[in-house]
């Protein structure tokens, strides 16, 4: 079995504004609104080729209860975690100002919460696949995704990993089966623009 965990979904509202004015009344010209996060993106991609996973994460409030529904009207298997306080983040995406985005902050996210998703974790098995992705809640850890593999380690599950700097780069001890780092996320942990794919060979010859 294949399952995902998105820590901090959102939904997604995209838009399209022509000719923005700063400090005036905009209207859109399009609208979109769609479940996002990386995790969750995975899980998405997979139904849609016919391949069967489970969605793990956190949601909060109306903003939650919206992600959940459009996920399974999609017909992705979710099974997440209710936060009481708060609610699970809007992001708001400009399509028509050179890609501009505005990203909510997300719920704030307990131990308690942390640890219910440990004990949905400790379920898998070998040859399952876990696919963590995307940024974390301000109130977590950033080391979550490293307990999760020494939590997961010598069991046989292959973990895949999509995230930025110290989120990836405490977990390669553990030799995830798959990292999947950018050009860009690869410049943040190297300090450095990567522009060439040749640029991006050299430095992951170094890891």
């Amino acid at each position: 079995m294949i399952y995902t965990v998105t820590f901090n979904p959102s939904l997604d509202y995209i838009v399209s504004v022509e000719d923005f004015r700063l400090g005036l009344t905009n209207r859109t010209s399009s609208e979109l609104l769609l479940p996002g996060g990386k995790g969750l993106n995975v899980s998405m991609v997979l139904g849609n080729l016919g391949i069967a996973n489970t969605a793990f994460g956190f949601m909060a409030g109306f903003t939650g209860r919206e992600i959940i529904r459009r996920v399974e009207e999609m017909g992705v298997k979710s099974d997440f975690i209710p936060i009481e306080n708060g609610i699970s983040r809007i992001n708001l995406k400009l399509k028509s100002i050179d890609g501009t985005e505005i990203n909510g902050s997300g719920p704030k996210i307990s131990e308690e919460a942390v640890e219910r998703l440990m004990e949905k974790l400790d379920r898998l098995k070998a040859q399952d696949v876990l696919v963590l992705a995307g940024s974390i809640p301000g109130s977590m850890p950033d080391d979550i995704y490293r307990k999760i593999m020494e939590k997961l380690d010598g069991r046989g599950v292959m973990i895949v990993v999509d995230a930025t700097k110290d989120l990836l780069v405490n977990v390669l001890e553990y030799h995830p089966f798959l990292v999947k780092p950018n050009n860009h996320e690869l410049g943040e942990i190297f300090k450095t623009e990567l522009k060439t794919r040749g640029e991006v060979v050299d430095r992951k010859s170094v890891v």
